[in-house]
């Protein structure tokens, strides 16, 4: 499977396994990934979860390959728009769902394109020091379709989103953490255990009132 869930505690880690391909989305990972998270967030167990990529990276974007590999109309059946009521389902899997309990993304390798749009999607991120971000579809002439335009401006501000969206260029994790890109940077190797140290800290607190203040954050 390319998706997979372990628990410790109110703590989920959600692992995306595609590594052959740095873990880029294909139809299949994207629902996994959407269900593992729509999970989370109706358990009543389950307090905070982390998004780790495994194999050194944790997200290279929508797999051009498979798209390559898919003719027409049929590279979109798999995104179309739910019926009213029901929550959307994104090209990259759950970065519209709109979750009442925080996500950490744990950053290794790259995080660019569609991967750069689920990790804006996370509350916290937390990146190695190798690790490293970037708008790549640009040179593939792809938008950012996974509210990356949205989200992208709320961390850094619209004149360094406009740098970012418009050049594509790679930003790495000491950048990224000047300016306000991530929250955390870690030696090679630990994004996943500092980002699983955080969601333990915080599920600690009493929930109720801390996720009312993340809403009100993300409102």
């Amino acid at each position: 499977m390319s998706v997979r869930i372990e628990k410790d505690g109110s703590v989920w880690t959600v692992i995306h396994s595609r590594p052959e391909v740095r873990n880029a989305i294909d139809p299949e990972s994207a629902k996994a990934l959407f269900e593992a998270f729509q999970s989370f967030d109706a358990d009543d167990t389950a307090s905070v979860a982390v998004f780790w990529g495994e194999g050194g990276a944790f997200c290279a974007g929508w797999d051009l390959k498979h798209a390559a590999s898919l003719a027409g109309a049929e590279a979109l059946d798999s995104f179309d728009i739910p019926d009213e009521g029901e929550p959307p389902m994104a090209a990259m899997g759950p970065s519209r769902l709109e979750l009442a309990k925080p996500v950490i993304a744990a950053v290794a390798g790259p995080a660019v394109a569609g991967g750069m749009e689920l990790a804006l999607w996370c509350d916290i991120r937390v990146m190695e020091e190798t690790a490293f971000m970037g708008v790549y579809c640009r040179r593939w002439g792809i938008p950012l379709i996974d509210g990356g335009t949205v989200r992208l401006p709320r961390l850094v501000g619209e004149g360094r989103a406009m740098d970012l969206v418009l050049t594509g260029r790679r930003v790495d994790a000491d950048e990224a953490l000047r300016i306000g890109l991530c929250e955390y940077v870690v030696p090679a190797g630990d994004a996943r255990a500092k980002a699983e140290a955080l969601a333990h800290d915080i599920a600690r607190f009493p929930q109720s009132c801390m996720r009312a203040d993340r809403r009100s954050v993300r409102a």
